[in-house]
């Protein structure tokens, strides 16, 4: 990832959350197959999970599931399959991208460059983080160890997006919908049909690009142009682009 100085995101604690908020991830892997492309790519919604919520210095695992089926499901599989020396976990480094909040900035929000030179072009905002690391494949249906690891994977997940989500947190809010709603036999049946991946994270980097690199005028009319957009997500950006703003006038 490029990441200028300006929009750096240091907090593993920052990222971390990025990540909760974001769960959705691109899962990317470059498998050599005869059978599949060298590049696959899925989108994966994932937990994160640490021993230290408060640490600075770990980064964690991640933890998801894919459809058996998925073509990039069979390449993790066959590649793990035809090296048994290998255990379950892939060779390759993986990656997966989480991207938060993102939008378009016109140059008409640079209202202090704009007026004075006319030198200012578009760009884009956004926050991202990307994640490397070692995986772990859980792909046979016969092992216990599998069938508790997906169990924990769905229930984990489902909570998470219930409650952090959805805000079904009940009281005032409707109540979240739990796996054990579901028929057991029901769960079972479509266990069988996904595989787990836990990715042990060896470098955890993001960047919060929300226009930092510009004067402090026009920080000002970024923010304040994005706060006259009727759209939740110009809203958040413009909230963003003012912390961010404050943080590199302190």
């Amino acid at each position: 990832m490029y990441i200028r100085a300006v929009h750096a995101e240091s907090s593993l604690v920052v990222l971390r959350q990025l990540i909760r908020d974001n769960p959705l991830g691109l899962l990317t892997t470059a498998i050599q197959s005869k059978e599949h492309p060298l590049l696959q790519s899925s989108h994966i919604p994932f937990v994160i999970d640490v021993d230290d919520e408060s640490s600075e210095t770990e980064t964690g695992r991640l933890r998801g599931h894919l459809a058996r089926m998925n073509p990039h499901s069979k390449a993790m599989i066959e590649e793990l399959s035809s090296h048994p020396e290998k255990g379950s976990v892939l060779e390759q480094d993986v990656l997966v991208i989480f991207t938060a909040q993102h939008h378009y900035v016109t140059p008409k929000f640079y209202t202090e460059t704009k007026p004075a030179t006319g030198k200012v072009v578009p760009t884009w905002n956004y926050a991202a983080a990307q994640v490397y690391g070692r995986a772990r494949i859980y792909f046979d249906s016969k092992s216990d160890e599998t069938s508790a690891f997906l169990q924990k994977q769905i229930t984990d997940l489902t909570r998470h997006s219930e409650t952090s989500v959805m805000g079904y947190v009940g009281g005032e809010h409707p109540t979240d919908w739990k796996v054990t709603d579901a028929p057991d036999k029901y769960i079972e049946l479509l266990r069988k049909s996904i595989i787990g991946i836990e990715i042990d994270i060896d470098r955890l980097e993001g960047k919060f690009k929300m226009s930092q690199e510009m004067g402090k005028g026009d920080r000002e009319g970024v923010a304040s142009g994005f706060g006259m957009l009727q759209s939740d997500v110009a809203q958040q950006i413009g909230c963003i682009v003012k912390q961010r703003s404050d943080e590199k006038d302190q």
